[in-house]
């Protein structure tokens, strides 16, 4: 069942600029450009971009915040804008440090008032807030006014109120921006636990890749307001040149480090005692490779380090940067 779907969808941000003493010059910057978009029910989307490629605000127009200049778009088979009303109680939304809780409020008082805005039978506002406070460890700060949590314990509680009223679509905005570590594994476990059950559709944005590497089988990468990329981790890795490094530790050097097929020789360290090798992209094991090794040196230690998404996300980033930038004067 598709939840989230986007055909042509643009938009557009007229920018004054002054140009002489009397005279103002307008440009039309298109922060979105004509992207489709398909999401089914149960998945979990990593939507990723550099400052200013258009990932909020693609999700302000999936969630009615912001009109489209052009093209179409439907959640939850609703319009966003002209239906707005209708959308919010289908979807829950979680952006940065925007707090949907009462500040003067303890956490519980603000899940019950909210329970009545969405109108919640009590039955099920119950079941979900005890499932939260169990999987998020709420009960130690329940009775805490909003305003004297730490930002660990807020953002438990935002991402609770968020869910409480059983959204089909869960929008994420940097859900864990500034978080400790230990917050941090709270939330992806719970984020982890919700998308294991398929009842929830999760569109997550983060410059926090660890997030992305944990949670979402299914990336999608916007720059400049256009997609540049859209499926798994694995596919991005593939596309843009990714490779696996093959690090061997020997007990002694060997006269001359030894040549593999498949892999290439990146470095040699430790007085020639550990050797690291790039691995081919159509090298899928590497056991054929260590089998060589081991008919002509004795093996100390050996690991296969797996591509930083860092990097490849850095060069595609650079590798867009070089084409002009998207935008008219008028």
């Amino acid at each position: 069942m598709t939840l989230i779907e986007a055909r042509g969808l643009r938009r557009d941000f007229a920018i004054t600029s002054k140009a002489g003493w009397l005279r103002r010059r307008t440009r039309v910057v298109t922060a979105v450009d004509a992207i489709d978009l398909t999401i089914e029910r149960g998945e979990m989307v990593g939507y990723i971009g550099p400052n200013g490629a258009g990932k909020s605000t693609t999700l302000k127009m999936l969630t009615g915040i912001l009109s489209p200049s052009g093209g179409s778009v439907r959640v939850c088979g609703l319009e966003p804008v002209p239906q707005r009303t209708q959308l919010a109680r289908q979807i829950g939304v979680l952006f940065g440090h925007r707090s949907q809780l009462w500040w003067d409020l303890p956490l519980a008082e603000s899940f019950a008032l909210l329970r009545h805005v969405y109108g919640v039978r009590e039955s099920d506002h119950a079941a979900r807030l005890a499932r939260a406070r169990r999987l998020l460890e709420l009960d130690a700060f329940l009775d805490v006014p909003v305003r004297q949590l730490s930002l660990g314990q807020r953002m438990r509680g935002e991402l609770t109120a968020a869910l409480l009223h059983g959204p089909h679509v869960l929008f994420l905005d940097e859900p864990t921006i500034g978080l400790d570590i230990v917050s941090k594994q709270a939330v992806r476990a719970f984020l982890t636990t919700l998308g294991a059950t398929g009842d929830t559709t999760i569109v997550l944005t983060t410059h926090d890749l660890a997030d992305i590497e944990r949670l979402c089988r299914r990336l999608i990468v916007i720059d400049q307001g256009r997609i540049v990329h859209d499926g798994s981790l694995e596919q991005l890795h593939a596309r843009h040149g990714s490779r696996r490094r093959l690090v061997v530790d020997l007990d002694e050097p060997l006269a001359m480090p030894l040549a593999l097929p498949g892999a290439i020789i990146e470095s040699v360290q430790a007085d020639g005692r550990r050797i690291t090798y790039a691995l081919d992209g159509n090298v899928t094991s590497t056991g054929e490779i260590l089998r060589r090794l081991t008919e002509v040196a004795a093996l100390r230690d050996i690991s296969v380090l797996e591509p930083a998404i860092e990097d490849v996300i850095a060069r595609l980033y650079l590798r867009r940067s070089s084409d002009p930038v998207h935008d008219a004067a008028v």
